[in-house]
């Protein structure tokens, strides 16, 4: 029951840094676990990170120590911070809401979300 919009996506050279944000609608943000997932041509989607109702996050092998997860419940939002970017993180980032009952549970298979947002491009050049 949640409408996700997302943005801040665009190109940066290798070694920058680019934060995306996605925007919620509704009254109950914080009771939703929140996930970033991202497809390439040809790839199927994969996690990228994912945030509790708490705060807690979790993170794929291939961003950990370079990306970084949090929310605001005030402004209703999800960022994701993208650090030293590589051309392999080339991708469409899609935001994901999981209704969930527990405060600390993060999940990281896209059939365990609930709502997408559309997707913001994010492009890195060599």
């Amino acid at each position: 029951q949640v409408q996700l919009v997302e943005s801040g996506g665009g190109l940066v050279q290798a070694g920058g840094s680019l934060r995306i944000s996605c925007a919620a609608s509704g009254r109950t943000f914080s009771s939703y676990a929140m996930g970033w997932f991202r497809q390439a041509p040809g790839r199927e989607r994969e996690f990228v990170a994912g945030c509790s109702r708490s705060g807690g996050s979790t993170y794929a092998d291939s961003v950990k120590g370079r990306f970084t997860i949090s929310r605001d419940n005030a402004k209703n939002t999800v960022y994701l911070q993208m650090n030293s970017l590589k051309p392999e993180d080339t991708a469409a980032y899609y935001c994901a809401a999981k209704a969930s009952l527990a405060i600390y549970y993060y999940y990281t298979r896209s059939s365990e979300y609930d709502s997408w947002g559309q997707g913001t491009q994010v492009t890195v050049s060599s």
